[in-house]
């Protein structure tokens, strides 16, 4: 038994800087810490980012989980946080991990500068499905779950990617009997509208649009009843969103975060240049990034570096309007200075941002009427083009067209 699990510590991990702004993530039921892997690399540009196991999961499988459900997983996190010198801290969680912060902040409020709740609930079902789950695993093991995480965790037949396939991997090694504890946890968790309306923690919820397990009204349930709480919805995602589509939903959780790290957040050309390296690949891709960092020259150096931090560190990190927006916004700046190799690149940026094709159509519609018909009839026929292609390679995996290879891509 390792000096975590003598303490009663679940496994975890800590990433970034050490001066970063402290956050903590919390993980799905059946996952490990590597469920957060897609949205890590954004994250730990400014925060500190400590990763947690449940009980029986990945690291902390000799971990006994608490006796007292879900409240009790919400003490551990105090006392990982305690253990780290935090005092406040930032909390995102996924599924269990969102009812874990939802507990904090409605029980805790001193200790949560913000909350994100992905793919969660304040009430998790019929309390005698998780009952006869635990019955299940108990009986059969989580090999008896697997099967049907295609289909609930994400679309099937991504499962067969190598992220998908690490998921059910760590699903299968899960021990039986913590799986099994969860289970009954989720069953006895539930936050009535008061709890919920006692939460003062700055809220975002993000939903799926194609999760059966917390499906949208959960999320909206949530939205409606935390005061000011934001909500993104996320289409062609199901129960692990941030898995399956992981720009819109980085791109969403970031937002979040700049607008309660603001204050705090570093302003030199160092921190810029990091933020806006992040920013920059999760908007229009590591391929884009890759491919218009490996044709820099000397003599277009000083651009690339000049856009990394002013556009991207200065104004994409921004926490005044969301990525969503500011997809929406540049596109009609790009239509209305005829900058179509530019809107080739913003319209994949857009779908990566959560941008649905309709939604980009009433951008270009808006955009007619201001910018003018002729300007817009050519933008539809470069987004159309874009959007089939992203269609067939699948929808938000693009990452950047090739349209321009200059140095003056952005």
């Amino acid at each position: 038994m390792n000096d975590r699990a003598r303490t009663g510590l679940p496994h975890h991990r800590t990433d970034g800087p050490t001066d970063g702004v402290p956050l903590i993530l919390g993980p799905s039921l059946g996952t490990s810490l590597a469920v957060w892997e897609p949205q890590l690399a954004g994250l730990t540009v400014r925060h500190r980012v400590l990763r947690f196991d449940l009980p029986g999961h990945g690291g902390s499988r000799a971990v006994p989980a608490p006796a007292d459900g879900v409240a009790g997983m919400a003490e551990l996190v105090l006392r990982l946080a305690d253990a780290a010198g935090w005092e406040r801290f930032r909390y995102a969680g996924i599924s269990f991990g969102g009812a874990i912060g939802l507990q904090l902040a409605a029980r805790h409020p001193d200790r949560i500068a913000s909350l994100a709740v992905l793919c969660s609930s304040a009430h998790f079902g019929d309390p005698a499905a998780w009952r006869q789950r635990a019955a299940t695993v108990a009986d059969r093991g989580t090999e008896a779950l697997v099967p049907s995480r295609p289909g609930t965790w994400f679309a099937p037949g991504f499962e067969r990617t190598p992220r998908g396939a690490a998921l059910v991997a760590d699903l299968r090694a899960t021990d039986d009997a913590g799986y099994a504890a969860c289970c009954l946890a989720l069953a006895a968790f539930e936050l009535r509208a008061e709890d919920l309306a006692g939460i003062s923690a700055p809220t975002l919820v993000v939903a799926g649009r194609d999760d059966p397990a917390t499906p949208p009204a959960h999320a909206r349930e949530l939205a409606d009843g935390i005061p000011d709480a934001g909500l993104t919805e996320i289409p062609h995602a199901a129960h692990l969103a941030n898995v399956e589509r992981p720009e819109p939903v980085s791109a969403a959780l970031l937002a979040h975060l700049d607008a309660t790290d603001a204050p705090t957040a570093p302003r030199d050309d160092a921190a810029r240049r990091r933020a806006g390296t992040a920013a920059r690949r999760e908007v229009l891709g590591d391929r884009h990034v890759d491919r218009a960092t490996a044709g820099t020259s000397a003599f277009t150096a000083p651009f690339q570096d000049l856009i990394t931090r002013y556009a991207w560190g200065e104004i994409w990190t921004r926490p005044g309007l969301s990525r969503h927006t500011r997809s929406c916004v540049t596109l009609t700046a790009l239509v209305a200075g005829g900058h179509l190799g530019e809107l080739a690149l913003h319209v994949r940026a857009a779908l990566r941002n959560g941008l649905t094709p309709e939604e980009i159509g009433e951008v270009l519609l808006q955009a007619a009427v201001y910018c003018g018909v002729p300007a817009a009839n050519a933008a539809f026929a470069v987004a159309d083009r874009v959007i089939r292609e992203v269609e067939g390679e699948g929808a938000g995996t693009a990452e950047g067209t090739g349209e321009t290879t200059r140095g003056d891509e952005s």
